[in-house]
């Protein structure tokens, strides 16, 4: 595989934790793969002239919602909602605005995420004090567009004060703002906020469109190994591309081994992996990201199958998240995060059948 030309994010008060190494940030990315349904929607809307001031754009990780937030927010800071631009909202890319978005830089552009804890690491969720951070956003004079635009990312990451604190903006929006929730999981999301945004449904990649884009941004990689990434990556671009390098094929198999082996699990494989696992840079959030996207993606294919006791393993989904999150707050040992996630797929297992 070719060398990647290493791309330097801007000084910021967090980490990139969705840049890839190696790739542009949704930010820099002009290339939207496989959601001209969404941005047909989103575009339509825009230049009609009165687009919603809230919109939820919702989809399995890695498949675009940011890159679309992105062009969005291009063209609004840009042309305003105004049909003035292009059809599909594309934005040149000398145009002054969209480098000041390339560089993170464009005073009429907000983005929220977790902040750090005080020990220099991603918190676990995003406070009350990150989303009031929109109404003095909001409250400032609109820049020479008129309009001022706010990414959440993501929505599924607020605690509950924060989510009622972005309610209450969504209830009362000020004039010329926009705001656009990303959301990996949007019916964890209250009814209330839902409701006061417009949906855009953004689809996982069909295999051939992935294999194609896995080409284009991976030139050297053989054609079994673009299948194997694909097939992997559950239409996930993003997580194609994590997988390409490093440890994290063999960490996607082996979350879905542990899926695979859930009604028994095998304790001693388990504590083996946990101490793999320990001295891999970021192994365990690499693992339970893949974990959590292997699980969403065989509940998506129950779902469709209309099988019975869904619900139960979206709770056990649900536990799986919070026990992750616990354990990168509060710098606990792999092995035993690992073992509580067997068990809870076990009893998930029992109580709903096999997944």
């Amino acid at each position: 595989m070719a060398p990647r030309t290493r791309i330097v994010a801007p000084a910021e008060e967090t980490p990139e934790a969705d840049r890839i190494e190696g790739f542009a940030h949704p930010r820099e990315t002009r290339h939207l793969v496989g959601q001209g349904a969404a941005l047909a929607h989103a575009a339509r809307a825009i230049r009609s002239g009165r687009p919603p001031q809230g919109w939820l754009l919702a989809g399995p990780p890695g498949i675009g919602k940011a890159t679309l937030a992105y062009r969005i927010a291009r063209y609004m800071l840009a042309y305003g909602a105004t049909a003035a631009g292009a059809e599909d909202l594309f934005v040149p890319e000398r145009d002054a605005n969209a480098l000041q978005v390339a560089a993170g830089a464009h005073p009429g552009l907000l983005v929220l995420k977790r902040g750090l804890n005080d020990k220099g690491k991603l918190m676990a969720e995003t406070s009350v004090h990150v989303v009031r951070k929109l109404s003095g956003f909001f409250g400032m004079t609109s820049g020479a567009g008129g309009w001022r635009i706010a990414i959440v990312d993501t929505a599924d990451d607020m605690n509950e004060a924060a989510a009622n604190a972005l309610l209450k903006l969504l209830e009362e929006p000020p004039s010329r703002a926009m705001v656009l929730l990303l959301s990996h999981v949007p019916g964890r999301l209250l009814p209330t906020i839902r409701s006061r945004c417009r949906r855009l449904d953004l689809r996982p990649l069909d295999e051939a469109t992935l294999q194609a884009e896995l080409a284009r941004l991976l030139p050297d990689l053989k054609g079994a190994e673009r299948t194997a990434l694909a097939r992997l990556a559950g239409g996930s671009i993003g997580m194609a591309l994590q997988l390409a390098g490093g440890d994290a094929v063999a960490l996607a198999r082996d979350a879905d081994r542990l899926l695979d082996n859930a009604a028994a699990p095998d304790v001693a494989a388990i504590v083996a992996l946990g101490d793999r696992i320990y001295r891999i840079t970021d192994g365990l959030d690499s693992f339970g990201a893949f974990l959590r996207e292997a699980l969403i993606q065989r509940i998506r294919v129950r779902a469709i199958a209309g099988q019975p006791h869904l619900e139960r393993w979206i709770e056990c989904l649900g536990r799986l998240n919070a026990g992750f999150a616990r354990t990168a707050a509060l710098n606990l040992e792999p092995r035993q995060t690992l073992l509580s996630a067997a068990g809870q797929l076990a009893s998930a297992t029992r109580r709903a059948g096999a997944i």
